[in-house]
């Protein structure tokens, strides 16, 4: 999870809300502070802004190949998310705190993204930042 972080520069944040009271925009918001290059993929909010950065509809709509990706949808939405991120080259996904789907993590490691699952950046960074690890 170190390596990850340490070699990211940008990330996709999918199902980013604009409702400030939802976990994705307190991620989201963040992993803003903590410097990295944010793109937030939701296409029901597509082509409006959020914390100063354009909404895309999906990976594909990017600008550029994020570094990771980070997933904020329900289960049943991950390995769709998991496809669209190895088919735009990303290098990892994040699934989120709950979120823990196996295949999904099969599917990404044999197409050599890594997959941390079930956990947050918002705690992970913090905390590997006070062990020396970031």
């Amino acid at each position: 999870m170190a390596a990850v972080l340490a070699s990211t520069q940008s990330i996709a944040l999918i199902g980013a809300s604009h409702k400030p009271e939802r976990d994705s925009y307190k991620v989201m918001a963040f992993l803003i502070d903590c410097g990295y290059q944010l793109f937030p993929v939701n296409p029901g909010l597509a082509g409006q802004s959020l914390m100063g950065r354009p909404v895309y509809a999906s990976l594909a709509e990017l600008p550029e190949v994020p570094d990771l990706v980070d997933v904020f949808r329900r289960l049943s939405d991950v390995l769709p998310v998991v496809e669209d991120a190895i088919a735009c080259g990303a290098k990892a996904i994040w699934l989120q705190q709950g979120l823990v789907l196996p295949e999904a993590a099969q599917i990404a490691s044999t197409h050599g993204l890594a997959c941390i699952m079930d956990k947050c950046p918002k705690q992970e960074i913090p905390r590997l930042r006070q062990l020396g690890l970031l």
